[in-house]
């Protein structure tokens, strides 16, 4: 009788497998070198990388620098898994992080470039296809204004709702494929997406709520704004004031429980309630090491670095509309005029092939955020 494997993600057993079935959760990416197995019949633990005839013989050299933490293999569970609940008693020994994110996170992007890229089309082609069509459409000779208008408009909406539906599948396949490149492991493009679709339908809700929330936290710093540039009362300035510290403290602690909910949804497995869960836990870890090497600070800083780039790109790429903006509200006193000027240089503009262009580059870059953040992950995941 073949040998009976038992793999371990996070004190939760799965199996007993046999290596054939070993091979194929490794072949569909989720089966890490890293993750804790042992032989159904022996109690001695020992790791993945190990069960001979599964992976390399000479593990990469990365792994020695994750070798002690735990297990991010992202294992389904399913019926014939035979997972256990039990949950392991073990801990890490606490260290400070070992990791240089920024020296990782581009290793890893440039070994994986091409896969990463193939990820980055599933946000990049609707975007591209709904404005060289629109603009063909707007184009086309002998074709009705109104109709032009009404098919651009309804192909547009056809582009973005894709991309939406899209968005789960390419963060889940960031976190599998940066995951898998960490540990010096190479996975298919194809299986990627496989394990990535499995992941939909969690990744999707938790996207509505996180970024649900987002949205109405900004939709209520800028009615606050709104409310602060049409008051002349102090009473209502102070209190508008108040109100906008209020959601700014709001955001920072949203951000801060959402901080890691990617990672724990696929490389943990967790469900929606516990991705958030554990975020929260993780992001508030680290009060032993100094401030600026706790997970939170770390995660802050990268999300930083990521929306000045993302302004930068934005800046650029509307220079020229912002620059006339600024130079109409110098010239013209009444709102509504500037706004039905803005709107008729908008629409005769056409479109803006710069600005399209550095949008494509922004999200080709857009992987390189994902990578830092399972890279931060998992250096983090020791000092819990």
């Amino acid at each position: 009788m073949a040998d009976q494997w038992i793999i371990q993600v996070l004190g939760r057993d799965y199996g007993p497998a046999d290596l054939a079935t070993l091979r194929e959760w490794k072949a569909d990416g989720r089966v890490l070198q890293t993750n804790p197995a042992r032989r159904a019949d022996v109690d001695l633990w020992q790791t993945a990388a190990e069960i001979p005839g599964l992976f390399q013989v000479e593990p990469p050299p990365v792994q020695v620098t994750i070798r002690d933490q735990k297990s991010t293999a992202y294992v389904p569970q399913s019926r014939d898994s035979g997972v256990l609940d039990e949950v392991s008693d073990r801990k890490p020994e606490t260290k400070p992080p070992s990791r240089n994110i920024l020296v990782e996170t581009f290793r890893i992007y440039f070994r994986g470039f091409f896969q990463f890229f193939g990820l980055s089309l599933l946000s990049i082609a609707p975007i591209v296809c709904a404005a060289l069509t629109s603009r063909f459409i707007d184009t086309a000779p002998g074709v009705n204004v109104d109709l032009r208008a009404a098919v651009a408009a309804a192909f547009w909406l056809c582009m973005m709702v894709l991309w939406l539906v899209l968005i789960p599948i390419y963060i889940a396949g960031i976190q599998i494929l940066s995951a898998e490149l960490a540990t010096g492991q190479r996975i298919g493009f194809l299986s990627v997406l496989n394990a990535a679709v499995k992941y939909w339908p969690r990744v999707a809700g938790l996207c509505i709520f996180v970024y649900f929330i987002f949205f109405l936290l900004m939709v209520f710093g800028f009615g606050i704004a709104v409310m602060v540039a049409g008051s002349n009362s102090l009473v209502s300035i102070v209190l508008a004031l108040a109100l906008l510290v209020f959601q700014v403290w709001l955001f920072s602690r949203f951000f801060i429980n959402v901080l890691f909910w990617q990672q724990f949804a696929v490389l943990e497995n967790a469900t929606a309630a516990e991705a958030l869960r554990e975020s929260r836990k993780l992001a508030r870890s680290g009060g032993n090491l100094r401030w600026y090497q706790r997970p939170l600070w770390r995660g802050a800083l990268i999300a930083s670095f990521w929306f000045a780039f993302v302004l930068a790109i934005a800046v650029v790429s509307d220079w020229p509309m912002l620059r006339d903006y600024f130079v109409e509200i110098s010239r013209t006193q009444d709102p509504q005029a500037l706004l039905q000027k803005m709107t008729a240089a908008m629409q005769t503009h056409g479109l803006d092939y710069q600005a399209l262009a550095l949008n494509v580059l922004q999200r080709i870059l857009q992987p390189l955020l994902g990578i830092a953040f399972v890279v931060l992950y998992l250096d983090s995941k020791g000092d819990v």
